[in-house]
């Protein structure tokens, strides 16, 4: 049979009238349906960081309160209400992330920020500072779950060319959050210390409502073992048995018994913690991240810049309420300054990065924070000079982390692939609470509790000095990160942006 040529239309390549309209129609609005989904994320993302940042800040305010309240309760013992959060944030934070990994993003995200937002509750409804401790750990919890999963939504929802700037972006609503704390805490100290913990309830609510309907689904990997919770227990122990011989130094001495078994205990679990972590299939730090040298200096700058970080806001506080006798609203605004340049540096500090590189970059800011806690330990005294003695050095140190703290952040992000986003961020971010505590910790046990106005000077001059030593370390590790990432692109080119 010959088969000819057909008469019919010739339908294979056309298409019928309206199609070219329909999919145009159609692209864009799916265009816009990502736009939506995107914009939402960040909002809902931002707020759940933006409340567990804010309440550092404002509780760090809070503690000579907490004292009153609590029948003159000790620094030792209210400085637990700080240290509790940290370490436990610290050692559920890439447990979450890994479970988070497994069991999913959203998930995650929504069950810390309501973890925290009723831990919040309960710590407004404490009876007594043992009660507050307790209260405190569990919102760490909530906070360790919402930290690591709040990055990679924001970062699956956000095109590729987009992601460096996103990361500063999340980096940066904690220095909204450091700008906004102190005032805030300040306000709310004045009413009632419980306030500072209420004000994250209806954030937390709305939040956790808008993300039930707006966040989106993502497709967990639920293969493999689960995380190293014991592991995490580990951690816990090592970190808490150090903060203890530091916080008890002054009061138990520094060569006894106790603070040298303390620290003795510390390390023993820290081995232990290293050795489980070499031969779990699910470790709380996957030993390999930290042989990518970009990301081990980045995570070793970040932690040692936190030890003077956590010195310096403490320190700050204690100087204003203790020493000069101000208020807390008054010691807010005395605080204010600083923080306040924190978020407008780190957004402008792309091209910074981009001109000098990560390493130089961060150093430079380790280096200015270290020149105001200097300046604190040669030009405050006892008498309350404020615009030429505290705030020189509030606004160098502020400036300080602007450009540091988000630059690290960054360098340490970009270092790994894609699919180490989320645990990646959680070890970096456990590295800064471990930082944290042992910076509250250290400062505790070298102030105490003198009864002098000159005792007062001298002891919050070693705390100065010494944190600056710290600060200067890390400028040594960011040099060295410098050095280490030479060859690659800045963390916020184009090439380097997380895939």
């Amino acid at each position: 049979m010959t088969v000819g040529k057909s008469n019919s239309p010739d339908t294979t390549d056309a298409s019928p009238p309206g199609t070219a309209t329909v999919t145009a129609t159609g692209a864009a609005t799916r265009t816009a349906t990502r736009t939506a989904t995107r914009t939402a994320t960040m909002w809902i993302v931002s707020a759940g960081v933006f409340v567990v940042n804010l309440d550092l800040f404002i509780v760090n305010v809070a503690v000579p309160a907490l004292a009153t309240s609590f029948d003159g309760a000790s620094l030792a013992s209210l400085s637990w209400v700080l240290n509790a959060y940290a370490i436990v944030f610290a050692a559920l934070l890439v447990a979450a992330g890994r479970l988070a990994d497994r069991y999913g993003h959203r998930r995650g995200f929504l069950l810390g920020l309501g973890v925290f937002t009723v831990a919040s509750a309960l710590c407004a409804a404490a009876p007594g500072a043992g009660w507050l401790v307790a209260a405190r750990a569990l919102q760490a919890a909530g906070a360790a779950a919402l930290m690591p999963t709040s990055l990679a939504l924001l970062l699956v929802a956000t095109p590729a060319e987009r992601r460096p700037r996103a990361i500063r972006g999340w980096a940066a609503i904690g220095g909204i959050a450091a700008g906004l704390g102190p005032v805030a805490g300040g306000l709310l100290v004045e009413a009632d210390w419980r306030w500072v913990f209420l004000v994250n309830v209806p954030v937390g609510i709305a939040g956790v409502v808008a993300g039930i309907r707006l966040l989106p689904a993502d497709r967990p990997d639920r293969a493999g073992p689960l995380p190293d919770l014991a592991g995490a227990v580990l951690l816990t122990l090592a970190i808490g048995s150090l903060a203890l011989g530091l916080v008890k130094a002054e009061a138990w001495g520094w060569g006894s018994g106790r603070v040298l078994g303390s620290l003795a205990a510390s390390v023993i679990l820290a081995a232990a913690f290293w050795r489980r972590s070499a031969r779990h299939p699910v470790p709380i730090v996957e030993l390999p991240l930290l042989r990518v040298p970009a990301f081990a200096f980045a995570t070793l700058a970040a932690l040692l810049f936190t030890v003077a970080f956590a010195a310096m806001l403490l320190t700050s506080v204690l100087w204003c309420r203790q020493v000069w006798g101000y208020s807390a609203i008054r010691t807010g605004l005395a605080i204010a300054p600083g923080p306040l340049v924190v978020p407008v540096l780190a957004m402008a500090s792309g091209p910074v990065v981009r001109r000098l590189g990560a390493g130089r970059t961060a150093a430079t800011g380790c280096l200015l924070f270290a020149g105001g806690l200097l300046w604190w330990a040669l030009a405050l005294d006892a008498a309350p000079h404020y615009a030429t003695a505290f705030l020189p050095g509030m606004l160098v140190t502020g400036i300080g982390v602007g450009f540091a703290l988000p630059t690290l952040v960054g360098a340490a992000a970009t270092a790994l692939p894609p699919g180490r986003f989320a645990t990646g961020s959680a070890v970096t971010t456990m590295a800064r609470q471990t930082g944290s505590v042992l910076g509250v910790a250290l400062m505790v046990g070298l102030i105490g509790e003198p009864r002098t106005a000159d005792a007062a000077l001298t002891a919050f001059r070693h705390g100065w000095l010494t944190a600056a030593a710290v600060g200067a370390l890390a400028v040594a590790a960011a040099l060295a990160l410098g050095r280490v990432s030479k060859a690659t692109p800045a963390p916020d080119t184009p090439e380097r942006a997380p895939a």
